[in-house]
């Protein structure tokens, strides 16, 4: 099976596609995994072509969330579906469903939905009704999920809130996220040692809160991650120790220390962090959310997603009470091992080759 991979170099997505790939290559699937949006880290692009069955493009084509309308987004499906031709692929997955309005690649087509504008404002902005400047990305959200011959969702909470908020006749099928641990939990947890991870200049990752707890907590709180965004947003940060952007080895150099990992997401479609931070064996502070919940119900302190005492008792709980912090930790990375690029692969498998063995609906044969 030859499989079309579309990602990006900018968040979650490219560790998710290079870890499928890998995991997909085991199981003799050969992957061309084409990288849209700004061009990657020389490391990342190391990364990528390192990966075992990977035939990596940089298209150059622009992210629907850096575009200012619809117009480039249909050209970059129309050049994936040209790219899908080119190189003889029996299967196309474009991890940002937009591409699937204008894909016509003449095999079928699965989407996967890892979060969109309009779900992200929800959760951002509640109550504030979507900028008019975004409605042509709902517009051709929307157009790409029905068109697509599958949906996936990393999540069963986040499934719902795609059919929900689209309509969708169907819910989308389920595969959790996979990956690889970073480090092998050992040795006791480090006393005094908070982290989180993620995009802080994002809203909805709760940077700002975070700050206001790091400020009343007697123990360094460390912050992993970009403090400005890609359209120039940026967060006001005094009390988080900040460690910019950290690269795979750098990440697990943290989380060897078992430190208390904490997310205050008030929205998230899965968290490769909290992924991360649980296989490392870190006690978890997450907000109560129901894709936490989904994932880490049994093995988490959680708390209410804007509340700063909350966290604040939660995470002193777990820094004065080392042998809670130690359960905790152990039954995290317990748990994660559900969440493997193996597990996420042999979920896939299946839809793939029940695509595969469909007949092409009208419409979906290559011109």
């Amino acid at each position: 099976m030859r499989l079309l991979l579309t990602t990006d170099a900018i968040g979650g997505v490219w560790q998710y596609s290079l870890d499928l790939a890998g995991a997909l290559a085991e199981q003799g699937v050969e992957t061309v995994l084409v990288q849209l949006g700004p061009p990657p880290s020389d490391a990342q692009r190391a990364e990528a072509e390192a990966t075992a069955g990977v035939t990596f493009i940089e298209s150059g084509l622009p992210l629907d969330w850096l575009s200012d309308g619809p117009a480039p987004v249909l050209a970059a499906g129309a050049e994936v579906s040209r790219l899908a031709r080119l190189h003889g692929v029996d299967l196309v997955q474009l991890n940002m469903p937009t591409l699937a309005a204008a894909a016509a690649p003449g095999v079928p087509v699965l989407a996967v939905t890892h979060g969109c504008v309009s779900t992200w404002w929800q959760h951002a902005r509640p109550g504030v009704p979507l900028d008019p400047g975004f409605h042509w990305h709902r517009a051709l959200t929307e157009q790409g999920l029905r068109a697509a011959d599958r949906v996936i969702a990393p999540s069963a909470g986040y499934a719902e809130v795609i059919r929900g908020y689209y309509g969708l006749p169907t819910l989308p099928a389920v595969v959790h996220n996979g990956r690889a641990p970073l480090v092998t939990p050992k040795g006791e947890p480090v006393q005094d040692c908070v982290l989180t991870v993620g995009r802080l200049w994002d809203s909805v990752k709760g940077a700002e809160l975070l700050d206001t707890v790091a400020a009343r907590l007697p123990v360094p709180f460390h912050a992993a991650g970009a403090a400005t965004g890609p359209h120039g947003e940026t967060v006001r940060l005094e009390n988080l120790h900040l460690l910019g952007q950290l690269d795979s080895a750098a990440l697990a150099r943290r989380l060897a220390a078992r430190p208390v990992f904490v997310s205050a997401a008030c929205f998230e479609p899965f968290g490769l962090a909290v992924l991360e931070a649980a296989a490392a064996g870190c006690a978890l502070v997450l907000a109560d959310i129901p894709v936490f919940r989904e994932l880490w119900g049994d093995v988490a302190l959680f708390v209410p997603p804007r509340d700063a005492d909350a966290y604040r008792t939660a995470i002193e709980r777990l820094i004065g009470d080392l042998p809670l912090r130690r359960m905790l930790g152990d039954a995290a990375a317990d748990l994660a091992r559900r969440y493997t690029p193996v597990r996420m692969a042999d979920a896939m498998l299946p839809l793939y080759r029940q695509l595969l063995a469909e007949p092409a609906p009208a419409g979906k044969v290559a011109a």
